[in-house]
């Protein structure tokens, strides 16, 4: 099985797609890491993605206060930004992030997944989001453990 899967967003639907088919495909707790320069969209598919769990709370990016968390999708969304966070600031949220992505009714997303000095969890999908063009994102996904790599082939599934 292949562990890697990139796709290209030629538009704001596309992107949808590629949101809703992680929606849907959850069965587990996951914890998505994303990567990408400020502006990829990173944020903008968490929105899409919460909207498919059924997320009623407006989802904002957690720059400022770290952690979101909403509780009214199919499961729990809980949107960390490690974007601000200093060493000593990763050290004291890591017990914490590996608390909420062992929730098995949850979803736990990383933004600037970048600044985590390589110590997030082994278990994991990575997002790495590129901005080619206004409306043009390149996803790169790939998945680390079982229950990723089986998840990654659903979404490659829902989107092929």
């Amino acid at each position: 099985m292949n562990t890697k899967f990139e796709i290209l967003s030629k538009s704001t639907d596309d992107t949808e797609k590629i949101a809703k088919a992680i929606a849907e495909n959850l069965s587990c707790g996951v914890l998505l890491c994303m990567y990408g320069d400020i502006g990829a969209g990173k944020t903008t598919l968490t929105k899409s993605i919460g909207k498919y769990l059924g997320v009623t709370e407006k989802i904002t990016s957690p720059s400022f206060v770290i952690l979101n968390e909403y509780h009214s999708g199919k499961y729990s969304l809980y949107h960390f930004d490690l974007y601000r966070l200093e060493n000593e600031g990763l050290e004291t949220i890591l017990d914490e992030l590996q608390e909420y992505s062992n929730d098995e009714k949850a979803l736990t997303i990383v933004e600037w997944a970048e600044f985590s000095q390589n110590e997030l969890l082994n278990d994991r999908l990575s997002l790495q989001i590129k901005y080619l063009e206004e409306t043009q994102r390149s996803f790169s996904f790939e998945a680390f453990g079982d229950k990723n790599i089986a998840l990654l082939e659903k979404i490659k599934g829902a989107l092929n």
